[in-house]
């Protein structure tokens, strides 16, 4: 599909996805845990929670891993069964846990004790039970960036592994409870499969543990977080068959049902941002190319030093050594610098890669800039699945205080 076409129809900047790219990846990653018998594959929504990719998502049959309210609400309405649905998330809140419950989910992962009990006198006033496990930090590194790393003994997330069996048995006599598994999850965007596996040793170890000491284990969620290529310069991160021959050799045997929480894997690479190149302008050392896309659009470059393929949709011929750079007020709002990238001017289109995942799900407003469109695209037919946001849309949900009004 000519992604000129689609600019002429939508304008810039906008997010395109690929079907073929994401069902691709879905397919493979079944294919690769389909010898550990019945596992859950449960999207995760934080990564890119447009309807349409749910949606898409499951037709392929994948759940959802939802870390809200919110998040949970468009796992349903994107059609994806309550029972297929999974709740993380540090911070979660009685009315949260009583959409889930009332709603349905698969089970309930619990960060502490305190949210255990907290879970426990939700479920009795409302005279359900509900199926959670405790999400284990097993004190280990991942090697990512530090920001989504969640393994280590000093990040929020987890229970820590030593004070697992207290926890396990103070939470198990709780009432509205079925405590049955366990869950992990180190980081995001591993490029090595060496932590994932001393992680998931880890909580063999703890089922086994645990088990002895009476608690039935069925589930043992082993998150997600396995990296994808993003600067060619840098070495491959492991391939799905390599990491699902990892999962059978250290988890195969643990008589668990497996759950697995892959986003970035899934989506990521089945995603561009396509945006525009206003103009060229001189610089120092050399040339800036201002495009119409900003870190409002696309934060990762800011948030994370995060390097993104950047491309020229119809290439000219020739190459130029520039700094590309978006038109918001911050030194910040910069994609690349002294990159080599095809030879540009005024008025061309360019794609950064890589965009499907954390990408237009945190997108804000900075600079009073709109919220860019999301386009799917399937073969030769494409749709808009997010239209563009109009300053109006966004001016209109405010409202001037009563003493501003004038007269």
């Amino acid at each position: 599909m000519p992604l000129a076409v689609i600019a002429e129809a939508v304008g810039t900047p906008a997010y395109v996805y690929s079907t073929v790219s994401m069902v691709g990846q879905a397919r493979r990653l079944k294919a690769a845990l389909e010898p550990l018998g019945d596992s859950l594959i449960a999207f995760a929504v934080k990564a890119n929670p447009n309807a349409a990719v749910l949606a898409t998502l499951a037709a392929e049959g994948l759940g959802a891993d939802v870390v809200s309210g919110g998040e949970y609400e468009r796992a349903r309405r994107a059609g994806i069964p309550a029972d297929r649905i999974l709740f993380s998330g540090v911070g979660k809140t009685e009315a949260e846990m009583r959409l889930a419950i009332e709603g349905g989910l698969f089970q309930l992962n619990l960060e502490s004790v305190q949210e255990a009990e907290m879970l426990s006198g939700v479920a009795q006033s409302m005279g359900r039970s509900v199926d959670a496990a405790f999400r284990i930090n097993p004190d280990v590194a991942a090697g990512s960036h530090a920001k989504i790393s969640t393994g280590a003994a000093h990040n929020k997330f987890g229970l820590p592994i030593v004070d697992a069996p207290a926890a396990y048995e103070r939470a198990g006599a709780l009432p509205g409870l079925n405590l049955r598994g366990v869950a992990v999850h180190i980081g995001s965007q591993l490029t090595s499969l060496a932590p994932l596996e001393s992680a998931f040793e880890r909580i063999g170890g703890l089922i086994a543990e645990l088990r002895a000491a009476g608690h039935a284990l069925e589930t043992a969620d082993l998150g997600g977080g396995l990296g994808i290529a993003y600067d060619p310069s840098e070495p491959l991160p492991p391939g799905i068959g390599e990491y699902g021959a990892m999962v059978r050799r250290v988890a195969g045997g643990w008589g668990t049902r497996l759950i697995f929480e892959p986003g970035r894997l899934i989506v990521g690479a089945a995603g561009i941002l396509l945006t525009r190149v206003i103009r060229v302008k001189p610089g120092p050392a050399c040339p800036f190319v201002v495009v119409d896309a900003g870190m409002n659009d696309l934060m990762r470059p800011t948030l994370y030093d995060a390097w993104h393929g950047i491309d020229a949709v119809a290439p000219r011929g020739g190459r130029m050594i520039a700094d590309v750079v978006g038109p918001l007020c911050e030194t910040g709002d910069s994609f690349a610098f002294s990159r080599s990238i095809d030879r540009v001017r005024a008025g061309d289109l360019m794609a950064i890669r890589t965009c499907g995942a954390y990408a237009a799900t945190m997108a804000n407003f900075y600079n009073s800039r709109t919220l860019a469109p999301e386009v799917l695209v399937d073969g030769s037919q494409w749709a808009v699945v997010r239209e563009r946001q109009s300053i109006d849309a966004l001016i209109r949900e405010e409202r001037k205080a009563p003493w501003l009004r004038g007269g």
